[in-house]
């Protein structure tokens, strides 16, 4: 029998790291949330805190080594993924493995797993290492392309370049968007694709790979904007997806929720990025779903059972965005868009703002899917960012 309480350390504390403490706090976890600036929004709700550079293999050994948590969940991508390894072979269990995390920071690793040792359908890609790389890789991909750094969060740093005469400000862009030091970019075909989903895949201690009702979602410059739960697949499709993420995490190892990202393209569905952690489309769970993602990544990485997973009929949701730069925010509209039923405000916590930063995302059910989209757009709509 699993002995609780458990410590449990964050490494990156946003706002899917917050709710991932909560989820642990409920099951009686100690939960210690790090992230490389002070009340970050997990820090707020975390027994213990820590700011430090978690790029720097030296402090972030130092420091997990100094609480000797039960089991390590990174929440970002840009960490020392060496250091991770290290803390492996000291007996600390790193989440999903640490050879997980440094295969899905990168997309070129991802890319080249899935595309190369998998043989999953993608989409044709090269890569390049200057903005003249760029120019020679990108026309036999046809146009438009997209280009993306290797490594970014929330779509950081990616454009779709028409032609020849974008390339140096996609270069450019890729390059400020980039997190890491690699000057490295991914270009890729344009797929005009139907809808964009992500599958929500649960590999557990002992227990076979669980998955959610697949998530529709819309993004913006490669930043989610508004997600559906259940999408329309057919049950073809459902079964290619589910066949290319059991295959995906099967080879990737270990235990908890993984977002794995498709392309459906007529009756083709093609694999586009994986994160071994909770995803922001998936924040629709905590409205749709018995048990969210964040509860099934805890039940996974502990060793507790799922016995089943249940949704709604529909829900949605859809994100609230800064306009302005702020040192410090508040809030209005707040009790307009809790006035209709089923439908439910978060607001992340984070202390300031930039134009199009995340701070919340409003949650709704509805009875079908164009009730609930409905409903979660009038709910973020009435919410303004201020200046405090």
């Amino acid at each position: 029998m699993t002995q609780f309480p458990k410590t449990v350390m964050l490494l990156g504390s946003g706002e899917l790291g917050k709710e991932v403490a909560i989820a642990a706090q409920r099951l009686g976890c100690h939960v210690i949330a790090c992230d490389r600036y002070a009340n970050a929004p997990a820090m707020q709700v975390a027994d213990e805190a820590e700011v430090l550079a978690m790029t720097d293999a030296d402090t972030l050994l130092a420091t997990v080594r100094r609480h000797r948590p039960d089991v390590v969940i990174p929440e970002i991508e840009a960490l020392a993924v060496s250091a991770l390894a290290e803390l492996e072979q000291d007996g600390i269990t790193v989440i999903p493995t640490a050879r997980a995390t440094a295969v899905t920071m990168n997309r070129d690793r991802i890319r080249d797993l899935a595309a190369g040792e998998l043989a999953l359908r993608t989409a044709r890609f090269a890569y390049a290492a200057s903005a003249e790389d760029l120019k020679a890789e990108a026309p036999a991909l046809g146009w438009p392309v997209v280009v993306k750094p290797v490594m970014s969060s929330s779509g950081k740093g990616q454009s779709v370049v028409d032609g020849p005469d974008g390339l140096d400000q996609a270069w450019e862009a890729a390059m400020a968007g980039a997190r890491g030091t690699s000057p490295r970019v991914i270009v890729e075909e344009y797929l005009r694709f139907d809808l964009e989903i992500t599958l929500l895949t649960i590999r557990q201690h002992n227990g076979e790979t669980l998955f959610c009702s697949p998530i529709g979602h819309e993004q913006e410059h490669g930043d989610y904007q508004c997600s559906w739960q259940p999408a329309e697949l057919t049950a073809e499709q459902l079964q290619q997806a589910q066949a290319m993420a059991r295959t995906v995490t099967q080879n990737l190892g270990g235990t908890g929720l993984f977002g794995v990202e498709f392309f459906l393209c007529g009756g083709e569905v093609i694999f586009s990025e994986l994160s071994p952690r909770p995803h922001d489309t998936g924040l629709v769970t905590l409205i749709s779903q018995n048990l969210s993602e964040f509860e099934l990544h805890l039940r996974a990485v502990l060793g507790l059972p799922i016995p089943s997973i249940t949704r709604a009929d529909a829900a949605a949701s859809r994100v609230v965005l800064a306009k302005e730069t702020m040192d410090a925010v508040s809030y209005s509209g707040i009790d307009a868009a809790l006035t209709e039923p089923d439908t439910q405000l978060l607001l992340f916590g984070k202390p300031t703002a930039r134009p199009g930063r995340r701070m919340g995302v409003a949650l709704a059910k509805g009875e079908h899917l164009a009730e609930a989209r409905a409903k979660a757009d009038r709910a973020a709509a009435c919410v303004q960012v201020n200046q405090r």
